[in-house]
């Protein structure tokens, strides 16, 4: 009997679920576990998943049953709309790369790597070993753990030419993820109601935490190689702006990476601005054709605020990243970041830094290079085979996604619609766009569960595109 019983029997309860009437007796256990070659504990595994989503209810000494409809009067909360008044700022809508996915499906729209990519016993031993120390029943310093704090300026210093100061353990604060850091440096640096560039496209929980923040988003075009730091000089110029936000290393969605030359031109451009360069490191742990080096590596007069993310790397139960900031700056991200969440926590810390500093960690490293190789170039490869009308400009180099476009004049909703319909989820481009979309756009990721199902996400997606065409 394979780990996979359960969820086979509920499947198949949900299709008879699904043509029963209300209040009709499902099979006995007995007839299930004779259905499916599953044991009564497999079988009472998957009654019980199906009573927690309200499909059924069991009577003791009855048997289990179709859960009954019951109506509900409406609920009114209309009160509430002049209680809140209208927001500060209009937020975006969840992101689809959040949401959950169906039982089945196949899986290219989420933004996180599937746990079979992650350190999961080294994650499993560090949270143990957490658990027993006194970091379980004890505040951590403000700053976050010294030691998760030399960690991070150690692996920054570790790049840095000579002639560059490297940073120490005193400019790093410690983030309970890198989303709450990106709120706390936009509104530390920039402000309600200034303006703050963005590449574009861009990540769009950056826009989210902008947006969230008051912020006003200037969008900037940036292509394979980063945006042009002419166009970023104008920009500069006409806006008064003092904060540029991107990713130069396999930026989030495209993949597009800065060169060294570019990244100097562009840090250039900040400099002479008196500006900051808020660098959001998010995959440097991805790297698959290269190497990432951080903007940051060129720089010790605190023009760049460098932000590093052990989430999506580590587990995305380990919520813990590090900004480092050098100057009056780090005391303002500082404050910002006490604002909302006082401290980190010490358990997550300490776990992360256990992970991060255990041999096996460098190890696990090489392992998903070839990994994410694999299924960045099997997923490639197959919308090339079944959906040459998807458009990829370029292969990137690392992180965890492609940048599709799509024909002029597709309708996105009813393609991402449609191909819903066959289970096969997807990311909607205009997400990421800080202003209108530049063009109709997917992004794929080749990090989610199940790679082997590419070939047949691709052939739904190519299938999808020239029934709409």
């Amino acid at each position: 009997m394979n780990n996979d019983s359960s969820s086979r029997i509920v499947a198949g309860l949900l299709d008879w679920i699904a043509n029963a009437p209300s209040g009709a007796k499902l099979p006995s256990t007995r007839s299930l576990v004779a259905e499916y070659g599953a044991s009564p504990v497999t079988v009472q595994k998957a009654l019980r998943t199906l009573n927690a989503r309200g499909l059924v209810e069991s009577r003791p000494g009855s048997g289990t049953f179709v859960r009954a409809v019951r109506t509900a009067r409406p609920l009114d909360f209309g009160w509430q709309t002049g209680a809140l008044r209208s927001p500060l700022a209009r937020l975006p809508r969840a992101s689809m790369t959040m949401r959950d996915t169906v039982h089945g499906a196949i899986a290219l729209h989420a933004g996180y790597p599937d746990r079979e990519l992650l350190p999961e016993r080294l994650v499993r031993a560090a949270l143990t070993r957490a658990a027993r120390s006194d970091v379980a029943v004890s505040r951590s310093p403000v700053a976050g753990l010294p030691e998760l704090q030399a960690w991070f300026a150690q692996e920054l210093a570790a790049a840095t030419p000579i002639g560059i100061t490297p940073p120490a353990a005193s400019d790093v604060v410690v983030l309970p993820g890198s989303q709450s850091g990106l709120s706390a440096t936009f509104r530390a640096l920039v402000g309600a109601g200034q303006p703050l560039l963005v590449e574009s496209p861009t990540y769009w929980g950056a826009i989210l935490a902008a947006t969230q923040a008051g912020v006003r988003v200037v969008p900037v075009v940036s292509g394979q190689h980063g945006p042009d730091p002419e166009d970023l000089a104008r920009a500069f110029d006409e806006t008064g702006a003092r904060a540029f936000y991107a990713q130069p290393n396999y930026s989030n969605p495209s993949g597009a990476q800065w060169s060294t030359s570019r990244a100097s031109e562009i840090l250039a451009v900040v400099r002479s601005n008196g500006a900051f360069l808020i660098e959001d490191d998010w995959a440097h742990d991805f790297g698959i054709g290269n190497d990432p080096v951080p903007v940051a590596t060129q720089d010790d007069a605190g023009h760049v605020v460098y932000i590093r993310s052990l989430t999506k790397s580590v587990s995305p139960a380990i919520r813990i990243a590090g900004v480092i900031a050098r100057g009056p700056v780090r005391e303002r991200i500082l404050a910002e970041r006490a604002a909302t969440s006082m401290y980190v926590s010490g358990v997550l810390q300490a776990a992360a830094l256990d992970v991060v500093t255990q041999p096996g960690w460098k190890t696990h490293l090489r392992s998903l290079r070839d990994q994410l190789r694999a299924r960045r170039d099997l997923l490639v490869d197959s919308m090339a085979e079944f959906a040459p009308q998807a458009h990829l400009d370029w292969i990137p180099q690392g992180g965890l996604n492609l940048w599709f476009r799509l024909p002029d004049g597709v309708d996105l909703p009813e393609v991402l619609r449609a191909c819903e319909d066959e289970r096969v989820l997807i990311a909607a481009g205009d997400e990421w766009f800080p202003a209108e979309p530049a063009g109709t756009f997917v992004r794929l990721n080749y990090s989610g569960p199940n790679p082997g199902a590419f070939p047949e996400g691709a052939r739904v997606i190519g299938s999808v595109l020239e029934g709409l065409s």
